[in-house]
């Protein structure tokens, strides 16, 4: 017998719930707790490395995040908080703050599950300072770089309303203007949902 495939959904560009300050996680119940692992197994089924509850479409202040260890980053050297963060990998992240950034800056390629097939260079502080709740209630706190910051910004972005795409240049946004009217029109036709399989 094949065993049937469970549908994921994740809310695109031009869905209402992408535009909200979500709310705080009071307390870390049993339904979090599942949601979180259902939103690991969503970002897992949509290749992705990083997912917010907004676009799980649920208002929470919950990222779920699975950042690959590049050589280049190992060889650097991680700091506690990196070392504990990429050994829990993949994590749930529950009210999760960037606590302090870096004046250096650093321009990298990004990409969003909510904005898919879309890229475009995105200017973020190269270090932070994070601090989050985990699961079992425990606080992890601490500083990081590379792709481990980025994604972490990205995320918490997600939870004070604002896509990657609001955070473009000028000429940035003017080069993708094009592919985001086409995503929203075809958003609109799909009440703003990808579905996949998994």
């Amino acid at each position: 017998m094949l065993k049937a495939r469970k549908k994921y959904e994740v809310r695109t560009a031009g869905d209402r719930v992408l535009n909200l300050t979500a709310a705080p996680v009071g307390a870390v119940t049993p339904e979090i707790r599942e949601m979180a692992e259902d939103m690991i197994r969503c970002m897992d089924a949509f290749d992705g490395i990083g997912l917010a509850a907004p676009q799980y479409g649920v208002s929470l202040r919950l990222i779920v995040v699975d950042v690959p260890l590049s050589e280049e980053e190992a060889a650097k050297g991680l700091t506690e908080f990196e070392a504990r963060m990429y050994d829990a990998m993949p994590v749930a992240l529950v009210n999760p703050e960037v606590t302090g950034r870096s004046d250096a800056v650093c321009e990298r390629e990004e990409g969003c599950l909510s904005v898919p097939q879309i890229w475009a260079p995105v200017v973020r502080p190269e270090r932070i300072a994070f601090r989050a709740q985990l699961l079992d209630g425990s606080v992890v706190e601490g500083e990081c770089g590379g792709l481990l910051a980025r994604c972490l910004q990205h995320e918490t972005d997600h939870l004070d309303g604002i896509l990657f795409t609001d955070r473009l240049s000028p000429a940035a946004g003017e080069r993708i203007a094009g592919q985001m009217r086409r995503l929203l029109e075809t958003g609109s036709r799909c009440n703003y949902r990808r579905v996949t399989r998994k």
